[in-house]
């Protein structure tokens, strides 16, 4: 520690990773909160360590050195500032190395997804199969199949053995992503799999082995997965030996303009456009928005903006939030004021300031001037 304090005190720009044996978690904050960039615990996988360092050294010359994305050993990167994430890339790091089953809560758009990829780019299976499936779309019969497999015969148009989901992560992970919406029937299936550590496809007896790092994501909070009669308890301790909660983008509000020009820089690149920046009016408009549909809907927002812009500067008016997205009942209650009130509140607020110009108004608030003059009714505005 004192090494590092010296070294960032010599030449702040240059990027250090940290390796020990002693991987406790107060260690690693510290660390990282001295300017480290990364944190190796011994005994370290060559091969992931040199990732970790051609990673470093690819990043843009005499660029700061950041705590604000969660690197791997691959491509999954997950960008935040914010205290709440920097206490999540803090859990990551000590658990990723483990074979911790986790479960991953938060909204819609939240990163459930991405960040249980990050997890297993930084885990021991890294370079074995990540097997992602989202479990709630899947019916009773398809359910089996599709995780546990099936034989030739084994039902009408099964016509080729197939192996499940579990098969195909063998050695790797398996993320079963929205396993708050399985039905309890599928659920017992799912726990006498995760027990026995044994899969046994349908049409036969013959039970094989699986090794499998297990991850889980839901938007169902854990309240309500606590419900017996929604979810039995026994498979939620199987599933959850550590939970993680990724937070709204509304709870993150330092993180808001980072990803925001991480988007940019993005979707530049992929529609090829000139590089781009917001001026102060699309900072503040950025900042101002309560953001019900996270991070993706920033994303979506983002992407549309580049698109559409004319030149290298995006102003206010160029982003246009979905009207799809609905506020959830944690955002009514913010400070106990009705959504009514929060509503009226805002569209007072972009009136005045495009100095009473509808048009204008309707088109920073996301709205048609019809939806809009029909709000203005209904508060007397």
């Amino acid at each position: 520690m004192y090494w590092l304090r010296k070294i960032k005190e010599w030449k702040p720009n240059v990027c250090v990773i940290m390796i020990t044996a002693y991987g406790d978690i107060d260690l690693v904050v510290r660390s990282l909160k001295e300017g480290a960039n990364d944190f190796v615990v011994k005994p370290w996988h060559n091969e992931k360590l040199i990732a970790t360092i051609k990673d470093l050294l690819d990043k843009q010359e005499g660029s700061k050195p950041t705590k604000s994305a969660a690197k791997t050993s691959g491509s999954t990167s997950i960008l935040g500032d914010s205290e709440v994430m920097q206490d999540i890339f803090h859990k990551v790091n000590k658990i990723a190395p483990t074979d911790a089953n986790i479960l991953i809560l938060g909204e819609n758009g939240t990163g459930k997804d991405l960040m249980a990829k990050a997890i297993h780019e930084r885990s021991l299976r890294a370079d074995k199969p990540f097997v992602k499936v989202d479990v709630g779309a899947l019916t009773d019969t398809l359910f089996e199949s599709e995780l546990f497999g099936h034989k030739k015969g084994a039902f009408t148009d099964a016509r080729e053995d197939r192996p499940g989901r579990f098969e195909d992560a063998h050695g790797g992970t398996l993320f079963l992503d929205e396993i708050g919406n399985i039905s309890l029937q599928q659920q017992a299936k799912l726990l006498t799999v995760l027990q026995n550590r044994q899969v046994t496809r349908l049409g036969t007896n013959k039970p094989l082995d699986i090794d499998i790092r297990l991850i889980c994501a839901t938007n169902v909070p854990l309240q309500e997965l606590a419900n017996e009669n929604r979810f039995r308890k026994d498979l939620i301790y199987r599933i959850n030996t550590v939970e993680i909660n990724m937070p709204p983008l509304r709870r993150r509000a330092e993180d808001i303009v980072l990803l925001a020009r991480h988007f940019v820089k993005l979707y530049t690149g992929k529609y090829l456009k000139p590089a781009m920046d917001f001026d102060a009016s699309a900072v503040q408009k950025l900042k101002q928005y309560n953001y019900p549909g996270n991070v993706r809907e920033l994303q979506y927002t983002i992407e549309r903006a580049v698109i559409m812009a004319d030149d290298n500067l995006l102003r206010a008016d160029d982003l246009i939030f979905s009207i799809l997205e609905s506020p959830t009942e944690e955002t009514i209650e913010v400070d106990n004021v009705p959504l009514s009130t929060l509503e009226k509140n805002a569209i007072l607020r972009v009136i005045e300031k495009n100095n009473g110009n509808i048009t204008r108004a309707a088109k920073e608030l996301g709205l048609t001037r019809t939806a809009l003059y029909r709000r203005l009714s209904k508060y007397d505005i």
